[in-house]
């Protein structure tokens, strides 16, 4: 069942009002991550955790969104104060494989709501390597 809204997070405030599809470059080469898309989940920790391996300062990281905490930073750790989430209508979206957590619309997004988070108060979902 599709849920009502998705999550997306990222480090950085959008312009223009919308999420565009692009090819992930931090996604590795399994089929459901080679999409030009705007990619979301419907777990909100896992689109923060996204976010946080995305911050200035990480240079490598992990993620396996069946794993708690969802990523590993092995090099660096979040410098800058803030990211963003971003809450998504679920219309457009398709769900990459049956048995994961991620989504994807090959067509631009504009959120519905975005919020403006607080890395410090999140750093429970990562942890260092």
């Amino acid at each position: 069942m599709k849920p009502g809204f998705l999550y997306h997070g990222s480090p950085k405030k959008i312009e223009g009002g919308y999420l565009l599809p692009r090819k992930p470059l931090d996604l590795g080469k399994r089929a459901e991550n080679t999409h030009d898309a705007v990619y979301a989940t419907e777990v909100k920790e896992i689109a923060i955790a996204m976010a946080l391996v995305k911050c200035k300062g990480v240079k490598s990281s992990s993620v396996n969104f069946t794993k708690n905490p969802v990523a590993v930073i092995s090099e660096g750790w979040p410098e800058q104060e803030f990211i963003y989430l971003y809450i998504l209508p679920s219309d457009g979206f398709e769900k990459t494989h049956t048995a994961g957590h991620q989504w994807v619309s090959l067509k631009p997004v504009k959120p519905v709501r975005e919020e403006r988070l607080a890395v410090r108060g999140y750093l429970h979902l990562v942890r260092k390597k």
